[in-house]
């Protein structure tokens, strides 16, 4: 159940085939609040054996995963990707911006999320 609940979250907020791939801030905004309960939900998981717990771990690290994506997502002002996401808020691709990576990092003690830019370098020289 909790698996359904994460891709239904992540296929129509976070630019999923619900929504043909389209995100917005709104969006992402309501897809994070969303998570957050899930997150919430998880953490009352219990396992009748190592199977379920595997199981049960797999699912609060699908989460945490999701959540990366999501902020990452968030983070980019542009539609980097067109065809793959398409972000209705930012919808032009700005190179002078925004071509570079994005890394998060995520405070085990608090639970607070990073982001930032790192840039990119072409390993083949452009000619």
């Amino acid at each position: 159940m909790l698996q359904a609940r994460l891709q239904k979250i992540m296929d129509e907020y976070v630019g999923g085939v619900a929504t043909w791939y389209v995100t917005s801030e709104k969006m992402l905004e309501r897809g994070l609040e969303l998570l957050t309960m899930l997150k919430e939900d998880s953490k009352k998981l219990a396992a009748s054996d190592l199977h379920e717990l595997l199981r049960a771990w797999e699912n609060y690290h699908r989460i945490v995963t999701a959540e990366a994506h999501l902020r990452h997502t968030q983070f980019r002002k542009e539609t980097r990707y067109p065809g793959f996401t398409y972000n209705a808020t930012y919808p032009k691709l700005d190179e002078q911006n925004w071509k570079c990576f994005v890394n998060s990092r995520i405070d085990p003690k608090t639970g607070e999320w990073t982001c930032k830019k790192v840039p990119h370098i072409d390993l083949v020289p452009k000619n």
